[in-house]
């Protein structure tokens, strides 16, 4: 089914009160955060981008283990020869790619999933186009060496959550599939038995029942979704990537660069005023073997694997990374400088929370003679459906005043359409100036009667204010009706007082529009826009 936009309105991010002051001004380019990265948002910024990556790129061999470890990761079934094509071509100088990363989420969890992605996607094709002769690529960074389950477990369909209930404690990118079957029923059961909820189930029914680990799943459905637009979809748990990582693996353990850097930058941006995101540790990696991913610290020269018996000697140690690199798990610091040690990469897609703790990184990288890319905020959006903009249009009230906290929303609505001024502050005005001329007789006759001229003043204020607040509850009796309608809109569309794009799933939408959804948003969300939309879709 086709599917279009009305004119979409933009909103500045601070107007939305949902993001944090470090987003606000890294979009405003305030003083205060320049230190903490190299290039501002925007495509012209990629010249001196694509420049100085020249400068520091990857050697032809490195890019040929990223190439062959892409076309082994695809494998037979999804490796068509345009996707060859466009692996094998990584292996050019003149090729670099724009990256952009997310967990394994069931489903791909909240809207933002799909937006990071095509931000990404809109970012290539605008970078390549202003730069005759170099060929932009856009990567899908899978995290699947993490471990936090309930963050990944579940997403939101039409309201109700869809759950996915069993143990883990190892990497999310390895688990087998286990129980998924009773969540592809629940999905059956809510989308019903039309031709499309049918195409839907058969899509992610090939991920979870034709695949043996999530990660195999994952890449499955993502590239059936947006493969054609020139996507490729890495996976870092691999140890012929993991071996060119190895070098920074053992220094980094070792000796603490990241954590001494990080350190110092964090104390930086606290001086600054801006709150830190992610936290360091002495040692920012993590030990992987079956079903398990767990800390590596030091403890009197002698490194352990938390909740295990497994413990090194500081030789053992570069013995066992030496050889097993891929047992070495970067956390959440040191995984941005595994992206850009092994990708040809220019810049990196992400949400508010993601860019704030890049910007705790920029010394790490720095440290690790490994090149800083260009941070871009990701698109945000909100989808408003047809209805409901009927809904708002009906009502008078424009969807940039859904952002507002209920009850004020409430409020304005009143003021804003009731017949009757419903403050007092006129009359309030009025009352002052009788009660002033009322203390000067009193005081004329008795001066001590000033006091009680007072109190009578005070009484009566506290009275004129009861009265307003009647008018107020009077008023909003008449518009209760539209109020009702009203709330059932916001709460529609901000979810649990939050912003939809971090609760609701595509497949709604998916499910009414089909494959067209997927072009709308791809041809509605520029890259480098730098502004929050509102897109009602038609």
């Amino acid at each position: 089914m086709d599917c279009k936009t009305a004119e979409p309105i933009n909103m500045e991010f601070a107007q939305t009160g949902f993001f944090s002051k470090i987003i606000t001004d890294y979009l405003e380019n305030a003083p205060s955060l320049q230190p903490f990265y190299r290039y501002r948002p925007d495509v012209e910024s990629f010249k001196e981008i694509i420049r100085s990556r020249q400068q520091s790129g990857l050697e032809t061999g490195d890019r040929e283990v990223l190439a062959k470890a892409l076309k082994s990761q695809y494998g037979p079934d999804l490796l068509s020869p345009e996707l060859e094509k466009t692996i094998e071509s990584l292996v050019s100088p003149d090729t670099f790619t724009v990256t952009t990363g997310h967990q394994l989420n069931i489903f791909g969890g909240p809207l933002y999933f799909i937006y990071k992605i095509i931000a990404t996607i809109n970012l290539a094709e605008a970078v390549e186009k202003v730069n005759p002769g170099k060929r932009i690529v856009p990567v899908f960074w899978m995290a699947t060496e993490d471990h936090d389950f309930e963050e990944i477990n579940h997403t939101y369909i039409f309201g109700k959550e869809l759950k996915w209930d069993r143990e883990n404690n190892g990497p999310a990118g390895r688990m087998d599939l286990a129980g998924m079957d009773g969540v592809l029923d629940q999905l059956k059961g809510i989308l019903g038995t039309s031709p499309e909820a049918e195409k839907i189930v058969s899509l992610f029914g090939g991920a979870y029942w034709g695949h043996q680990t999530l990660a195999a799943a994952t890449r499955y459905f993502v590239h059936r979704l947006l493969g054609k637009y020139g996507l490729l979809i890495l996976d870092g748990d691999d140890p012929n990537l993991k071996a060119l990582f190895a070098g920074i693996i053992k220094k980094d353990i070792l000796e603490g660069v990241s954590n001494q850097q990080v350190t110092a930058t964090d104390e930086r941006l606290q001086q600054a005023g801006y709150k830190v995101q992610a936290h360091s540790r002495e040692i920012n990696f993590f030990y992987l073997e079956k079903g398990l991913r767990e800390r590596i610290v030091e403890e009197n020269g002698q490194y352990h694997v938390l909740n295990t018996e497994t413990h090194f000697s500081r030789e053992d140690l570069v013995k066992e990374i030496d050889e097993h690199p891929e047992k070495f798990s970067p956390n959440v610091i040191m995984r941005p400088l595994y992206e850009e040690r092994i990708l040809p990469n220019l810049a990196y897609i992400g949400g508010g929370g993601e860019l704030a703790y890049w910007m705790q990184l920029q010394a790490v990288f720095e440290a690790h003679h490994v090149h800083f890319p260009a941070l871009i905020l990701r698109n945000s959006v909100l989808l408003i459906d047809e209805n409901s903009q009927k809904r708002l249009d009906s009502l008078r009230v424009s969807p940039t005043d859904l952002f507002q906290p209920a009850e004020q929303l409430a409020a304005r609505f009143v003021k804003s359409h009731s017949e009757n001024e419903l403050s007092l502050e006129a009359e309030r005005s009025d009352f002052e100036k009788i009660f002033e001329l009322v203390k000067e007789k009193a005081f004329a006759v008795d001066p001590t009667l000033k006091d009680s001229a007072e109190a009578e003043k005070a009484r009566f204020f506290n009275s004129l204010k009861g009265l307003e607040n009647k008018l107020a509850k009077a008023s909003k009796r008449r518009f209760e009706t539209e109020l009702s309608q009203l709330t059932r809109v916001q709460e529609k569309l901000f979810p649990g007082a939050g912003l939809q794009e971090r609760h609701d799933n595509f497949i709604p939408w998916y499910l009414k529009y089909g494959p067209g959804f997927i072009d709308l948003l791809k041809d509605s969300l520029p890259p480098c826009l730098n502004k929050f939309q509102i897109l009602t879709v038609r």
